[in-house]
C-alpha cells in the first residue's frame, strides 16, 4: 500500500485545500510532511528480496486490459524519496510569498507531485500514461497563471511539446499492447510482445520522442529555457528537479527493456545528440546574463550526460544515472532556491547588475558556494561519484564520446563559478546595498539540501545497495 499512499496523500491534500481554502498552507504542509514520513519509512523498511508491502495490482479498466498496478523497487524508491523531499523544501522556500488564489497554487503543486510519483511507481503502461498526463496539467496552469510577463507563450510551447510527445507515446503503447499475448498493458506483457524489426523501430522512435522532449535532449530542448525562466520559481523547481526525471525514468524502465534491438541500433545516434546537447547547453550557459536562464541550460547539460550514459546500456552506468537523478534533483533544488532568494531580495535577474552579496548575506553565500561545488561535481560532494561513473562508462564505450562529454565538467565550472563571482563577490552596488541575509525558513531548506550534498558525497553506498537487485537495469 505504500506506493498508493505516496500518490494519494498529495491528492487528498489538494482536495482538502479546496474544501478549506483558508487553511491552504497548513494542509499543504501536512500533506508534504506525511508524504515525506511515508517515503522515509519505505526507505528504512525496504527489502530488496521481499518487498511485499510495496506493490498493489487490482482491476482498473479491465475491458482495455489495464490494471491499477503500482510497485516500488530500488529505482522508484530513490525517485519517490526525491519527490517527497522536494515538497517541503519548496514550501519552505515560498513560505513568505503571497500568491493570488493561494489555495489553487498549493493544490496544483501537490497534484503535480502526485502525478510525478505515479509515473515512478506505475507498472501498467496505460496507468503510466495517465499519471504522465496528470503531472503535465497542473504545471501548465501553474506556469500560465502565476508566471512572468511572457508566461503564456512559454507555457503554450511547453504544453504543445509535451502533449505531442505524449500523443506519440500513447500510439506506441496501444500498438505494443495489441501485440501482447494477453492484450495487457502490464510491463511484463509489453516486454514479451512480439514485434517485427520494423514495428519495434517505429514504436521505439515514438516513445523516444516523448521521453527526449521531457528530459529534454538536443534538439528537442527549446521549450525548456523559456518555461524555466517564465514559470514561478517554485514551479520551476518541480520541473527541473522532478519532471525531467520522468523522461529519464521512462527511458530506463520502459524504452530500453521494451525495445532492446531498436535501442541498440539507435544508441550511437542518441549518444551523439546527447553529447552535442551537453556541449551546446554549456556554451550557451557561459554566455548567459540572466541567472535563471543560466541554471536552465545547466540542467540541460547534466541531463544530456545521463541520457548518453543510458544508451551505452551498461549496468554500472545505469546505476550511476539513477543515483545522479537524485543528486541532480537535490542540487538543482538548491540552485533554484538561491536564485529565487536573490531575485526576491533584489528584483534583479541580470548577473551584471548584481554583486557584493557575500558582504550582505554571508550565510546565503556559503550555501551557494557549497551547492555550486556540487553542481560542478567536486569530490566529496554528492554529484562526484555518479558523474565519475557516467564518464567512465562513456570512456569504455568510446574515448571520444567521453572526451566531449567530459567538457561538461570543465564548462560547468566556468559558468557556475562565474555566476558565483558576479552575484556574491565584487563591490556592493545600488541593487544589493539593502539586501539582508536569509530567513530561518530559507536557512532550514538550504541546510537540509547541503546535508544531502555532503553526506551523500562521502557515503553513497546505501543507494547503490538499493539498485543491486533491479533486474531491468542489468
Amino acid at each position: 500500500m505504500i506506493p498508493v499512499l505516496l500518490i494519494l496523500l498529495p491528492i487528498v491534500g489538494a482536495l482538502g485545500i479546496y474544501l478549506f481554502k483558508n487553511q491552504a498552507r497548513n494542509i499543504a504542509w501536512a500533506a508534504a510532511i506525511i508524504t515525506l514520513a511515508v517515503a522515509l519509512y519505505a526507505l528504512v523498511s525496504f527489502n530488496n528480496i521481499c518487498n511485499c508491502n510495496y506493490k498493489l495490482n487490482v482491476p482498473w479498466l479491465t475491458s482495455l486490459g489495464a490494471n491499477f498496478n503500482v510497485a516500488i523497487d530500488g529505482v522508484s524508491l530513490i525517485l519517490c524519496l526525491l519527490a517527497a523531499i522536494a515538497l517541503p523544501v519548496i514550501f519552505l522556500g515560498i513560505v513568505n510569498r503571497k500568491y493570488e488564489n493561494e489555495h489553487s497554487y498549493y493544490a496544483l503543486l501537490l497534484l503535480a507531485v502526485a502525478g510525478i510519483i505515479g509515473v515512478f511507481v506505475a507498472r501498467d503502461a496505460l496507468l503510466f500514461y495517465f499519471f504522465w498526463e496528470l503531472a503535465l496539467i497542473p504545471v501548465y496552469f501553474l506556469s500560465s497563471k502565476w508566471g512572468g510577463e511572457k508566461r503564456i507563450a512559454a507555457s503554450f510551447k511547453f504544453f504543445i511539446y509535451t502533449f505531442l510527445g505524449s500523443l506519440f507515446m500513447l500510439i506506441a503503447l496501444i500498438f505494443v499492447q495489441s501485440k501482447t499475448a494477453t492484450n495487457s498493458f502490464s510491463w511484463e506483457a509489453m516486454k514479451a510482445a512480439t514485434l517485427t524489426s520494423g514495428e519495434q523501430a517505429w514504436t521505439f522512435a515514438f516513445m523516444l520522442l516523448a521521453f527526449a522532449i521531457k528530459m529534454p535532449i538536443f534538439p528537442l530542448h527549446t521549450w525548456q529555457p523559456a518555461a524555466y525562466t517564465q514559470a514561478p520559481t517554485s514551479t520551476t523547481m518541480v520541473l527541473s528537479a522532478l519532471m525531467v526525471k520522468m523522461g529519464v525514468f521512462g527511458t530506463i524502465f520502459w524504452l530500453l527493456p521494451l525495445f532492446p534491438n531498436a535501442s541498440s541500433s539507435a544508441a550511437h545516434m542518441v549518444i551523439v545528440f546527447s553529447i552535442i546537447g551537453i556541449v551546446y547547453a554549456s556554451l550557451i550557459a557561459i554566455q548567459q546574463k540572466n541567472i535563471k536562464t543560466l541554471v536552465a541550460y545547466s540542467s540541460i547539460a547534466h541531463i544530456g550526460l545521463m541520457a548518453a550514459t543510458l544508451f551505452v546500456k551498461d549496468t554500472t552506468g545505469t546505476q550511476a544515472v539513477v543515483m545522479q537523478m537524485f543528486h541532480h534533483g537535490i542540487n538543482i533544488l538548491g540552485l533554484w532556491l538561491v536564485v529565487d532568494i536573490v531575485e526576491r531580495k533584489t528584483g534583479i535577474q541580470n548577473l551584471n547588475e548584481l554583486g557584493g552579496l557575500a558582504k550582505k548575506a554571508p550565510v546565503l553565500s556559503i550555501c551557494l558556494v557549497i551547492i555550486a561545488f556540487a553542481n560542478i561535481g567536486l569530490p566529496l560532494t554528492n554529484a562526484f561519484v555518479g558523474e565519475f561513473l557516467m564518464l567512465k562508462t562513456l570512456y569504455n564505450y568510446n574515448i571520444w564520446a567521453a572526451a566531449f562529454a567530459g567538457l561538461a565538467v570543465i564548462l560547468s565550472a566556468v559558468y557556475t563559478l562565474n555566476m558565483v563571482q558576479k552575484v556574491f563577490f565584487g563591490e556592493v552596488n545600488k541593487n544589493t546595498e539593502n539586501v539582508t541575509d536569509i530567513d530561518i525558513n530559507e536557512k532550514g531548506a538550504l541546510i537540509v539540501l547541503i546535508m544531502f550534498i555532503l553526506v551523500m558525497g562521502v557515503y553513497s553506498e546505501p543507494f547503490k545497495n538499493l539498485l543491486q537487485n533491479v533486474t531491468y537495469i542489468k
